[in-house]
């Protein structure tokens, strides 16, 4: 093995970090470059380090970069990710010819940029989980407040005593109007979202119980709810088959092509989102939505050659199975306690909100609607449905009318539901061409984990 000190470029040059580089010749050829970065802010090192590479040969010689970087990662901030972003060699989404390869190449792009900002370590988790609203005058307060306690408790002066319980009194106002501001900002923040109003009522006035231990396995779990959808799908096949037809009338409105977006709708439905993170995100939702402005170009890319094509990429079609218990009364080694979440990734969902948009668009302005449905259907809830029934209950009262209300309850009734019948559906709706083949795609395939 031969090494040869490459004397293109001088350390001197640089102020970020030194190096130094070598050409080895033999058995292969081969550059490699040492580096160390002391820590600190980025500076000047991305600009600096792209100097350096640019010197180097453009030829199929391979170049290896080593070294300690020292980057920062003890508080992400979505300036750093995006210069790593700029820097990386990430080829542009828009000129890959297939869904699959711009997706990859953006979850990947994502993937290692945060690999490298915040690298994967083991860390000790304390038990308490810090309150949001603790700031660092509160904590340097009950740090005080504490020392007043052991110098009162330790010398039992009647002046330490009254020093300590002034303190205490200060210390509990402040926690006070820190919870105030804190829960305030919070609710004028989700004033225009019921849900998060809703989860920050309930964790306020009804605090969820802590988990019980169970036993059971991901195994268990994934046996038990396979053998549940089988054994109800059996049961389908006993029963007789219904006559509806649903081929498409001729006076029903189509809807061919799904329409691309532009980067600003993708925008709008993006900032509103729940940032909730699953370990299919290549990065936290949070975070992609700072920096949503930036990726627009690369998620609107993504999203259009989808809708265009008819074709939804594999990744966004799988989920992470969590299974939750239905009360937290019920007894945790049960299966059937457990009601199984799916989560999907953040850009999936995105994708999700823009077809439902342009779905939900062409029903309502063709007048395609079923007027008994109520759930999943704007300012249609569950307290629609429940006034509508009242109402006809009490006109039928009023009318010295009999009334029967059958309620049914229909088990895994989404996990139930026949993806023939219900492309079939769409297609007597005048769901059709490119359009049908994306629903076609979305239903295909799924997978979790």
């Amino acid at each position: 093995m031969v090494f040869l000190t490459f004397p293109l470029v001088s350390s001197n040059l640089f102020s970020s970090f030194e190096f130094h580089a070598v050409s080895v010749t033999s058995p292969i050829k081969v550059f490699i470059i040492v580096i160390y970065r002391p820590s600190g802010p980025l500076g000047d090192f991305l600009e600096e380090m792209d100097t350096l590479l640019s010197v180097f040969p453009s030829d199929s010689t391979p170049l290896m970069v080593l070294g300690d970087f020292n980057l920062p990662s003890d508080k992400l901030q979505s300036s750093g990710l995006l210069a790593l972003l700029n820097y990386s060699p990430c080829p542009s989404t828009a000129a890959l010819p297939h869904t699959n390869s711009a997706t990859d190449t953006l979850l990947s792009s994502l993937s290692s940029t945060m690999d490298l900002l915040c690298p994967l370590s083991t860390i000790c988790r304390k038990n308490s989980s810090t309150a949001p609203w603790l700031s660092d005058v509160l904590r340097n307060n009950r740090r005080e407040l504490r020392s007043a306690a052991r110098k009162w408790k330790k010398s039992k002066l009647v002046t330490d005593l009254i020093s300590y319980r002034m303190l205490l009194s200060k210390f509990s106002l402040d926690v006070t109007s820190a919870k105030t501001s804190f829960y305030k900002e919070k609710l004028e923040t989700s004033a225009q979202y019921p849900r998060k109003l809703h989860n920050i009522f309930s964790s306020l006035l009804n605090p969820p119980a802590p988990p019980s231990p169970s036993s059971l396995t991901a195994e268990d779990f994934a046996t038990f709810y396979t053998e549940k959808i089988e054994r109800i799908c059996q049961t389908f096949m006993s029963l007789p088959t219904s006559s509806t037809s649903h081929s498409q009338h001729s006076t029903t409105p189509s809807l061919m092509q799904l329409s691309t977006v532009a980067a600003e709708e993708v925008l709008q439905i993006t900032r509103p989102c729940n940032p909730t993170t699953c370990p299919l995100d290549p990065i936290p939702s949070a975070m992609l939505q700072t920096i949503s402005p930036d990726l627009l170009p690369f998620i609107t890319t993504v999203i259009n050659g989808s809708l265009t094509s008819g074709h939804v990429t594999t990744v966004f079609k799988k989920a992470r199975v969590i299974p939750i218990l239905k009360k937290p009364a019920l007894d945790p080694s049960d299966n059937s306690n457990y009601r199984p979440v799916s989560l999907l990734s953040f850009l999936s969902k995105i994708l999700d909100c823009v077809v439902c948009n342009q779905l939900s668009d062409y029903l309502m302005q063709n007048n395609l609607h079923d007027p008994n449905q109520s759930g999943f259907k704007a300012a249609h809830s569950t307290e629609t449905a429940l006034l509508a029934v009242t109402e006809k209950l009490l006109a039928a009262r009023s009318a010295k009318l009999s009334s029967v209300l059958i309620l049914l309850d229909l088990s895994a009734a989404f996990d139930t539901v026949s993806h023939k019948t219900l492309l079939s559906t769409l297609r007597s709706l005048g769901i059709c061409g490119t359009a049908w083949e994306w629903f076609a795609s979305y239903l295909a395939g799924r997978s979790y984990q």
